[in-house]
Order: structure tokens, then C-alpha cells, then sequence
């Protein structure tokens, strides 16, 4: 083994056990005081670094005015400590797309393309450094306990892992090793191209969005495949009852989900299957959405980067608060859901008719799937007061449509809101690499205020 890769498993390895055994918190201080240490190292020594915030003697992030993917795309270079501008990085990300050969870097740069489901694509940096120890932090925060021998002793077989995405990463490919058997499977290409791999390595572990993951589970169910992995993770969208339930029937294995994004990697689920934020990794503020601070939009800075600044850095997401703490005993931020982005909110007039009020994803989604089975598929575009429903149903497709509207105008009246004009269509399937968004805020309803 070369002293180049000898360091970077070795970093690797630090990570995984740093992350695994050392960062577990069971009290809310020490969480908080290890926070605070690193944050002050890292705004002492790493911020000064990128050329927007030179000169300024930051002491505290509320020194610092909030950024979004918005605000960071329009001075990229000014947030990255290499100084790369727009112009020199797209070049090798969407060469990286159109080729499908996601290995070319920049010198030791990885250089990715968010998927873009806001509306618009973000680009991503990650050194060498920061993919090794991500390697390191992930595998600590995902892989079962069952499964540690597979990964740590080296005479068993290597742990097999099958991930599918819509563009591979050399972030990604970091996970590849002696250890691992690592294999990517590109979205873009459809499911049914990689059902015959993934019989051939059978996987112990299977990542992919929620959509994905169901329909491996409804080829198994068919016959078309036949793994048995024993560890499953839900990425990239919002994991919905109906998906888990299809998944445990066809593979036996409740599915648990990673919360990562090219902001970084944002929460994991525990062995009690809790969803918790990286709170020891990331420093998350919550701008609440409700008086009740059941939701909030979280504001992250990542103190573990050094190329990429993400400093206050508000995310479109709605992140709903666990009703109680996790019985595994970790204090870091229990959330019962992602419920999807900010823009996934419809919102309704008042019966007074003087503000508008947010439908939240998440009260929308279980009064459709109250349905049960006959409601296939669906997707709600809200153009002002009236709301573009598609559908596929299992049955007749006229019966469901007067169903759903008999149902979301009881909703309505529940929820002290006035009904909207509602026009009901066929479902259609997206491409194979689109991530699902069934809710979208297309347009608001004009001359009236929003209150959460």
C-alpha cells in the first residue's frame, strides 16, 4: 500500500472511530461545549481563509449574516478557501455529467452538481481530506452493529454495499476499499439496467432514494430480483410510510434513512431508528416555522469543512421535531421527519378570508394516503387558488378523483380553511433519475398575507 492511501485510510479510520465511540453525547453541555470549541477554532483559523470573510474578526456567528445557495453561487469563489471561481469549476462538473466519468478532479478537488430540486443547481467542493474523513464519519453513523465484523476484520468478506444515485462522486467512490465492496448504479440508466449486478453481488447494504428502493422491492415481490440485504438507507427524498412498508414486506428490513445534501451530511438514524441531526459535525440553528416549534428550516454551519465555507447557511427543507427524546440516549436533535422543502407548502385562505395559512407536506400526505391502495401515485401543483391534482389509481380513476375531493375539502374545513378550485389529471411517471416531489408551490394566491 502506498503512504498516499496508507494516510488516507488511516484518516479515514480516525474519523469512523472518533465519530462512532468518541462523539456520542448523552448530555446536552458537553454537546454544546464541544460544539462551541470547534466553532471557535474554526472561525479563528479556517474562515479567515476564503477570500469573502478576510479582514473581519468574527467572534460569534451571529456576527455573520445568513447565506443561501443563492448567495454562495453568486460569489463562489469569495466562499471557498481556494479561491475557484464558477468559470474554472462547471467546466470539469458538467463534463463529469455528460460523460457519466465522474473521476476527473481539480488538482485534489472534487467538484459535484447538486441535484437542483429547488429550481436551481448548486456546485459542491470537497478536498481529499474532507472525502476520507466524510468516508469515516458516515460508515460510523450508518453501518449496524451486525455488520461492524464485515467492515473491521479482515478475514471476513468484505462488506457489499449498492448505491444508487443520479451522478456518482468520487466522494462517493471514497467508501471503495478493501473492506468495502462498493458499487454504484446510475439512475439515468434506469432500474431494470442494473437488476442482473445487483443479483450478482447480492448487497449487504442498499442505498437509494425512497422511489428507487420501492421499486427494487416490487421487482423482488415480482421475482425479477432476489438480494437479501440486511441494512437499507433511504436518501435524497423524503421516505413515506407506504414506501417502508413495501420495502420491509419484499426484503424483511425496516428502512432507515441518511439526511445528506451538498451541504453536507446532515443526520443519520440511530439503532433505535430515530432520525437524528449531525449536531457533533455541524452547528444547526432553527428558524421555527410555527408559534407550537414543531417545524423549522435549519440554518447549518459546517465547522469539519475547509474548502467550502457553509456558515449560516439556511436550507430550504422542513424539518418536523421529534415529540420526545430518542430512547437511545444520544442528545443530539431528535426529528421525527424531513417533510420535504419550504416550497412543498400549499397555502389556503382563511375562512375570514384575510391571510393565507400554510397546509403543511406532511398533513397533506396523510390525508391522501388515508386511500390506502387505490391511490397509486399523485402529485398537487398549486397555481394560486386553484390546485393541478394527477393521479394513478387502482381502480377506477373517476371514483378516486371524487374521493380525494371529498377528502381534502373535510381537510380544509378541519384545518379552518377555505377550499380551493381543484382539477384533477393522470398521473405520469417522471424520468428514472428525477426525485419525486409530489407537492408543488407553483404560485401563491394573491393579496394576502402568509402566516405559519
Amino acid at each position: 500500500m502506498s503512504s498516499e492511501r496508507f494516510m488516507g485510510t488511516l484518516r479515514s479510520a480516525v474519523s469512523f472511530l472518533l465519530s462512532r465511540y468518541w462523539l456520542r453525547f448523552t448530555r446536552r453541555d458537553r454537546l454544546e461545549a464541544w460544539q462551541a470549541r470547534q466553532l471557535k477554532r474554526f472561525l479563528q483559523r479556517v474562515l479567515p481563509q476564503a477570500q469573502r470573510f478576510k479582514g473581519r474578526a468574527v467572534t460569534a456567528l451571529d456576527d455573520l449574516p445568513l447565506m443561501d445557495k443563492t448567495a454562495l453561487m453568486g460569489d463562489f469563489a469569495g466562499f471557498n478557501t481556494r479561491g475557484l471561481s464558477l468559470a474554472q469549476v462547471l467546466p470539469v462538473a458538467r463534463q463529469a455529467e455528460a460523460s457519466r466519468d465522474f473521476n476527473p478532479t481539480l488538482g485534489d478537488i472534487t467538484v459535484g452538481l447538486s441535484s437542483g430540486t429547488s429550481g436551481n443547481q448548486g456546485v459542491f467542493l470537497v478536498s481529499t481530506q474532507e472525502r476520507q474523513r466524510w468516508a469515516g464519519i458516515l460508515l460510523a453513523r450508518t453501518v449496524p452493529r451486525h455488520l461492524l465484523p464485515r467492515l473491521l476484520c479482515p478475514w471476513r468478506a468484505p462488506l457489499r454495499i449498492a448505491f444508487f444515485l443520479r451522478a456518482n462522486s468520487r466522494l462517493y467512490t471514497t467508501l471503495s476499499s478493501r473492506r468495502i465492496d462498493f458499487a454504484f448504479h446510475d439512475l439515468t440508466l434506469g432500474l431494470s439496467a442494473s437488476l442482473a449486478q445487483l443479483d450478482v453481488q447480492n448487497p449487504d447494504v442498499l442505498v437509494a432514494p425512497a422511489t428507487v428502493l420501492r421499486g427494487l422491492a416490487e421487482a423482488a415481490l415480482a421475482g425479477r430480483l432476489t438480494i437479501s440485504p440486511t441494512h437499507i438507507l433511504s436518501v435524497a427524498e423524503v421516505l413515506e410510510r407506504d414506501d417502508a412498508d413495501v420495502v420491509q414486506a419484499a426484503f424483511g428490513v425496516v428502512p432507515q434513512q441518511i439526511y445528506q445534501a451538498s451541504e453536507g451530511f446532515l443526520g443519520y438514524t440511530c439503532e433505535k431508528g430515530t432520525l437524528h441531526l449531525n449536531e457533533s459535525h455541524l452547528h444547526i440553528e432553527a428558524d421555527w416555522l410555527d408559534v407550537e416549534r414543531t417545524r423549522f428550516q435549519p440554518i447549518i454551519t459546517d465547522f469539519s469543512r475547509r474548502t467550502q465555507m457553509i456558515v449560516r447557511y439556511r436550507l430550504n427543507d422542513i424539518l418536523r421535531v421529534a415529540e420526545k427524546p430518542c430512547s437511545c440516549g444520544r442528545v443530539e436533535r431528535a426529528i421525527a421527519a424531513v417533510e420535504g422543502r419550504v416550497d412543498d407548502i400549499l397555502w389556503l385562505p382563511d375562512l375570514a378570508g384575510s391571510q393565507l395559512r400554510a397546509l403543511y407536506p406532511d398533513v397533506l400526505r396523510r390525508a391522501l394516503l388515508m386511500h390506502g391502495t387505490t391511490l397509486q401515485e399523485y402529485e398537487i401543483h398549486q397555481h394560486g387558488l386553484r390546485w393541478q391534482i394527477n393521479v394513478r389509481a387502482a381502480g377506477d380513476h373517476a371514483d378516486l378523483c371524487r374521493a380525494l375531493g371529498d377528502s381534502l375539502q373535510a381537510l380544509c374545513r378541519q384545518q379552518q380553511l377555505q377550499s380551493p378550485l381543484l382539477s384533477f389529471g393522470q398521473w405520469q411517471a417522471p424520468p428514472p433519475h428525477a426525485k419525486r416531489r409530489r407537492l408543488k408551490l407553483l404560485q401563491l394566491p394573491e393579496g394576502l398575507p402568509c402566516t405559519y
